[in-house]
């Protein structure tokens, strides 16, 4: 999984309408400045999101865009896969599924690949914009204690499974 510098826009713009969510539409213009994103880029990245029903536009002098949903109903994963498209590092989960089942020489790398997939999904499809949209500080407790959460990152990035350490 690869985030593109359109997707990475997309999160911080949404996670600024989640912080003004009970504040009434939002104008670009704003939206670029408090973020420091090109206005332009933006207003393509916000169609998107519009026509993905993400967050809605508002016309008039207090138009501009605000979320469509509560922050908490709105998932990171969402926001990745409409931008970026598969979570996975190659193709998508039943790409690589596919790979596993024909492909025997090879099952055990596709099988790593996998399961990188699926602890990045089980974090982005387990926070939500209002966990980060505050800079993560709402709910600590929350984030600290996904034992499980954790450990599977620490295996995605440490290298597999299988306790192997590397010295």
């Amino acid at each position: 999984m690869k985030i593109s510098q359109k997707g990475l826009y997309a999160l911080q713009a949404m996670m600024m309408l989640a912080r003004h969510y009970n504040q009434g539409a939002i104008r670009i213009r704003d939206i670029a400045y408090e973020e420091e994103l090109p206005e332009k880029f933006l207003e393509l990245i916000l169609l998107e999101l519009k026509n993905a029903r993400m967050v809605e536009s508002v016309r008039g002098a207090k138009g501009g865009y605000r979320l469509r949903r509560s922050p908490s109903d709105i998932r990171l994963s969402e926001i990745i896969r409409l931008i970026d498209g598969p979570l996975a590092p190659l193709g998508d989960a039943e790409q690589l599924r596919s790979l596993i089942d024909r492909d025997a020489a090879h099952r055990a790398l596709y099988q790593v690949f996998l399961d990188v997939r699926d602890a990045a999904a089980k974090i982005l499809e387990s926070t939500s914009l209002a966990d980060i949209a505050d800079g993560g500080s709402a709910k600590p407790e929350k984030r600290r204690k996904k034992k499980s959460e954790s450990s599977v990152l620490a295996m995605a990035v440490g290298g597999g499974k299988g306790g192997h350490e590397h010295s």
